[in-house]
């Protein structure tokens, strides 16, 4: 079939060279020039079409996961069982009983550490196009399913199909597209620059696979959160187990499915892909096992302090993502033709998976100018969202929060902030056992409030007035809580405050006109402060999965350049003062300032050899 479109694409070629010979009036070059261009054009098609016909994806089958034939509502929704062990996992919309996950034990976790390293010693050997194949693959089961994908996340999770749609469809292709055409730019072998005393070495940086790495990963996006780091384990040539959480293991199996499905339609092991379940208790096993090489760690910062703390009794790197309290500065050079733009981001960033979104908008910061203008444009329209599974707003993962949501509500009210929206749990209608807390907006939130500096992690869309219009003084509010994960910027691209707050604000990201587009994209993603440590995505996030080895070797041995010990630094050193004086001249020609310095350095070598 290559054969067959390569003769037909050719023909198409060679007539067309000669229609432009004969259109410009070159038909008297030697036919040699032509016959060569011919020639390149015939081998880069094939090469085209070999490599177009070889990647194609492979379509691929995985069952979507069970639930129980009788459609049961459970009286008490939660994931612990009394007189059980196992994973009660249920749908927090309406409370439905989607079944039983046995957590796994140390000796499980302990099997899948080793059935990853078998699997990975033959992994690493693969080239990136073997990778880049699988990935393809993926690819195309995410895009072929992304229905059924939305709706298994959705059933797990609470959220509706349109934030399942953004939120683990399209950020999950754009990843795969992303490593797909990117990933092999980022580790390949860079070449590093030499200096004048170790001219004729040559400096190579490689980024070689670590072994077996381990993520821990949130509930909030229970497909995305724990594909994310499947893919880039993949590429970079690493096994990974993918603990995840009790909130959502009910879906954990197909979704890991979707990468093992991959593996083995291209003949690779699918052990190399391993997902877990387990109990707090248990997870420390994970954690400081000796034959995981990295941790990547999304969640709170409690259990961040535990995870660290486990890590380092293995010395296990981590990359820590835990959440924010990220600041939406909105500045009163917002145009009124673009405020209507920016108004809909605002509600899209604080209500997205019901405001469980790690870099959702928890505070909007606005200037005075825009403050009250913004609150009665936002009043409608937060009162206007409806509740339910096919509604505006989803349920949230689990009611425990309730309480303290409630309570940093009240607070505020108490210390001068208005409710003019929500504030409380919502018993909905049609699904009572369901999780949902009504959409709130809170205004006149003033930084020394607890609701100023704790994340919410949920429908609550909370305003502050800057205290004046500088860059200075918005930057004072948004820089107060302990946290910088992600941050955003709107106003007119001439505002001289944009690029001031671009560069001040404390936060390991900042859109700036939009909100996080720094994702979308596969920018380094993670934070600084209380937000965690260390960078997964892009280029940064593949490396820092990788062994980064340099590798120093003479550029030219085969003439016998190599580095000598010179006769007065030999040992034993027959001289300390005349050696030093030999490397103090050695110094000076390397690193002298100044043609002078190093003729001195010359000098100082020759009068001490």
């Amino acid at each position: 079939m290559v054969a067959e479109a390569a003769g037909s694409l050719l023909e198409q070629l060679r007539v067309a060279i000669q229609e432009i010979q004969t259109l410009v009036g070159l038909s008297d070059v030697p036919n040699l020039a032509w016959t060569l261009l011919w020639t390149g054009l015939a081998a880069l098609t094939l090469y085209y079409l070999a490599v177009r016909e070889n990647d194609k994806p492979i379509r691929y089958t995985v069952p979507t996961p069970k639930r129980p034939e009788k459609v049961e509502i459970l009286d008490e929704p939660a994931i612990k069982v009394s007189g059980s062990t196992a994973v009660q996992c249920y749908a927090p919309a309406t409370g439905q009983l989607l079944g039983l996950v046995n957590p796994s034990t140390t000796n499980a976790i302990d099997r899948a550490v080793e059935q990853a390293q078998a699997a990975q010693t033959k992994w690493a050997t693969t080239s990136f196009r073997e990778r880049r194949a699988v990935l393809r693959s993926i690819l195309q089961y995410v895009l072929d399913n992304q229905e059924e994908i939305c709706r298994v996340a959705c059933l797990d999770s609470g959220k509706t199909m349109v934030d399942a749609q953004l939120g683990e469809v399209l950020v999950t292709a754009e990843k795969l597209k992303w490593t797909i055409e990117h990933g092999e730019k980022a580790l390949r072998p860079s070449r590093r620059p030499t200096n004048l005393l170790l001219a004729y070495k040559r400096n190579t940086v490689y980024y070689e696979p670590l072994g077996v790495v381990a993520a821990l990963v949130s509930w909030n996006y229970p497909f995305h959160n724990l594909i994310g780091p499947v893919i880039s384990a993949l590429f970079s040539g690493n096994g990974i187990v993918v603990k995840v959480s009790e909130q959502t293991a009910w879906s954990s199996s197909y979704f890991a499915n979707i990468a093992r499905g991959a593996l083995v339609a291209h003949g690779h092991d699918p052990a190399l892909v391993q997902t877990l379940v387990c109990w707090p208790q248990t997870a420390g096993h994970i954690t400081s096992h000796p034959g995981i090489s990295h941790i990547t760690f999304i969640g709170s910062r409690p259990v961040c302090h535990k995870v660290a703390a486990s890590a380092a009794k293995a010395l296990i790197p981590v990359v820590a993502e835990l959440g924010g309290k990220d600041a939406c500065i909105v500045l009163d050079s917002v145009s009124k033709r673009d405020l209507p733009r920016v108004v809909e981001i605002l509600m899209r960033g604080s209500f997205q998976a019901s405001g469980q979104n790690c870099i959702g908008i928890e505070r909007i910061v606005a200037a005075p100018g825009i403050y009250d203008r913004l609150v009665s444009i936002l009043e409608p329209r937060v009162r206007a969202l409806r509740l339910g599974p096919t509604a505006d707003v989803g349920a949230m993962i689990s009611d425990t929060s309730f309480p303290r949501l409630e309570a940093l509500i009240a607070d505020a009210v108490q210390h001068g902030a208005r409710l003019l929206a929500g504030g409380k749990r919502f018993i909905h209608p049609d699904h009572p056992k369901g999780h949902y807390f009504t959409p709130t907006l809170l205004v006149d939130v003033t930084p020394d409030m607890a609701i100023a500096n704790e994340e919410c992690f949920a429908p609550v869309m909370v305003l502050m007035r800057a205290p004046a219009a500088s860059a200075e003084a918005i930057l004072s509010v948004a820089n107060a809580p302990d946290f910088g994960l992600g941050s955003s910027v709107f106003g007119a691209e001439s505002d001289p405050r944009i690029p001031q707050i671009v560069r001040g604000i404390k936060a390991g990201m900042i859109a700036v006109n939009d909100f996080g587009a720094t994702y979308a994209v596969q920018m380094p993603f993670g934070g600084i402060a209380g937000s965690g440590y260390g960078r997964f995505a892009g280029d940064e996030g593949l490396r820092g999965l990788c062994n980064v080895k340099a590798v120093c070797e003479d550029r030219m041995a085969w003439l016998g350049i190599r580095t000598g010990i010179p006769p007065p630094m030999r040992y034993p050193v027959m001289d300390q003062e005349k050696g030093w004086r030999f490397a103090r001249g050695v110094v000076e020609v390397g690193y002298g300032m100044g043609l002078a310095r190093k003729i001195g350095g010359v000098l100082g070598i020759l009068k001490n050899s």
